[in-house]
């Protein structure tokens, strides 16, 4: 290797960290877009393309950070980041720092010093999970006179003879459905804290979770069925099938309710189902009593809901444009590109609305979004004419045109949404997690899972943080809450007490 002089090395060392710089910002300016982008690739690929952004970020920013570190600063940088307080909310713990001379004499001269005033800095500090035993002491009394004897009740407990909280009941079921962390890996970070809790022990506190969670969740879906418009969806989630050591494709099911994008005010909440195929019979039995608009894909087993009108079918834009993407992606033709820019045009008009009441968004799609419908809809038939009925363009194409009263119902129905996109938001948090945890060992255990991510997830819509929320429930419904007081724990309603948030933490 020829040998390079200070000046050649240096200029090669500039170049090495501007290409570096240049790369950390076209990932950052990637991953925005991918992060603004409401349509386009199915959600799961979509998350997978932002982790891998993210971990490529962190990757070259680490780098970046750590070459920083070690220069000398000779002057100060035009672009100086800026400095961020830390929340107010957290406990602070002030540490002192005393010159080694001591506050009182100068180690110069010997005189006396005085208060001139003083620096302070913040530092963000982490502590592993604080593991603690709480003993319940019950003195008894006896009276004098009667000798009767006077003690406090025993106070009530998550598990019968258990030696679980609430709190790590909460803090169990959060980590794992919500934080993705299996029951595995959080009984070996417990080992590492000196207590050995055997896997199995985990499970059965997460199955107690569940069934002291199961009025919250009956609630929810009581709620959630008296909606305008639903939106729901599916995704595989394999179980293992007992006595056979394989796995089985079950399914879980979500449906939501939300509509903040209308300018409602009432609370958005979801659900899961948990079965153990993708029979239609499922979401026909789950929304028999429910009537209104039901955003869906186009999957058979939804046909039967629509039959008698009783629910109408709003079917999703961001599918039909996922099949021209598709196409589009493999081989870009000018009607490709057409009908893309055309359908992008439809949610640019709908981000004018968003968060509006349905008779403003109503009338601005009629006076708006339905010409560019129509006009959509001649290029298409258009196109259908020329193509083969065979390829892969027309089969797009057909797809989009069988369902099109039902593409098109939310120009006349201003509470309904484009797509489905909030029914996929609510299945990621399943995507994500069942990386990690691969499988449900068990109808129950699927069952478990749903009744869990029902409340976690409707917590986080209602802006309610999950693991004190648990805590708290769970022992008020442990504690017979009466019936009749359901709403008043519902996480649209439930409001954090003091004693909550430090038995959370």
């Amino acid at each position: 290797m020829p040998f390079l002089d200070k000046d050649a090395l240096i200029a090669q060392l500039q170049a090495a960290l501007a290409a570096r710089d240049t790369l950390i910002e076209a990932l950052r300016l990637q991953l925005a877009q991918l992060r603004r982008q409401s349509f386009g690739q199915s959600s799961e690929k979509l998350d997978l393309q932002i982790e891998q952004l993210e971990l490529s970020l962190e990757e070259l920013e680490g780098e970046a950070t750590l070459a920083d570190i070690g220069k000398t600063v000779t002057q100060p940088s035009p672009r100086q980041p800026a400095v961020r307080s830390l929340p107010e909310h957290l406990p602070r713990e002030e540490r002192r720092i005393e010159p080694e001379c001591g506050s009182c004499t100068c180690p110069d001269c010997g005189g006396d010093l005085r208060p001139l005033g003083q620096d302070s800095d913040e530092m963000l500090d982490a502590l592993p999970v604080q593991w603690r035993v709480i003993r319940h002491v019950r003195p008894k009394y006896s009276c004098r006179g009667c000798e009767k004897i006077v003690q406090a009740p025993v106070p009530v407990k998550a598990i019968t003879r258990g030696k679980a909280s609430f709190a790590t009941l909460a803090h169990i079921v959060v980590s794992k459905f919500d934080h993705h962390l299996p029951l595995y890996r959080q009984a070996e970070m417990m080992a590492a804290q000196g207590i050995d809790i055997d896997r199995s022990t985990l499970a059965g506190w997460a199955g107690q979770a569940s069934r002291l969670l199961d009025p919250i969740v009956t609630r929810i879906r009581e709620e959630g069925l008296k909606a305008a418009k639903l939106h729901t969806d599916d995704t595989p989630v394999p179980m293992l099938a007992p006595g056979k050591g394989k796995t089985a494709q079950a399914r879980l099911w979500v449906y939501a309710a939300d509509d903040r994008a209308s300018g409602a005010t009432s609370p958005a909440m979801v659900w899961y189902k948990f079965t153990p195929d993708r029979s239609g019979v499922h979401p026909q039995t789950e929304l028999k009593d429910f009537a209104g608009l039901l955003q869906a894909d186009g999957y058979a087993g939804y046909e039967k809901l629509y039959r008698d009108q009783r629910i109408k079918e709003v079917a999703c834009w961001a599918h039909f444009r996922r099949k021209i993407f598709e196409q589009h992606q493999a081989s870009p033709t000018p009607l490709s590109t057409d009908l893309l820019q055309r359908i992008a045009e439809l949610y640019r008009a709908e981000e004018d609305v968003r968060g509006q009441p349905p008779d403003i968004r109503r009338q601005h799609r009629q006076d708006h979004s339905k010409a560019q419908v129509e006009a959509l809809r001649s290029v298409i038939d258009n196109a259908l004419r020329r193509l083969s009925p065979k390829s892969a363009m027309a089969k797009a194409l057909i797809y989009g045109r069988k369902r099109w009263d039902a593409l098109t119902l939310f120009l006349d129905e201003g509470m309904a949404e484009m797509d489905n996109n909030i029914a996929e938001r609510a299945m990621r948090p399943v995507a994500v997690g069942r990386k990690n945890w691969l499988f449900a060992g068990s109808k129950a255990g699927g069952e478990h899972a749903a009744a869990i991510y029902s409340v976690i997830e409707t917590c986080k819509l209602n802006a309610v943080e999950p693991q004190a929320y648990i805590a708290d429930v769970m022992e008020k419904i442990a504690g017979d809450w009466p019936a009749s007081r359901w709403d008043e724990l519902m996480p649209w309603n439930w409001k954090p007490e003091p004693k909550t948030t430090r038995q959370a933490a």
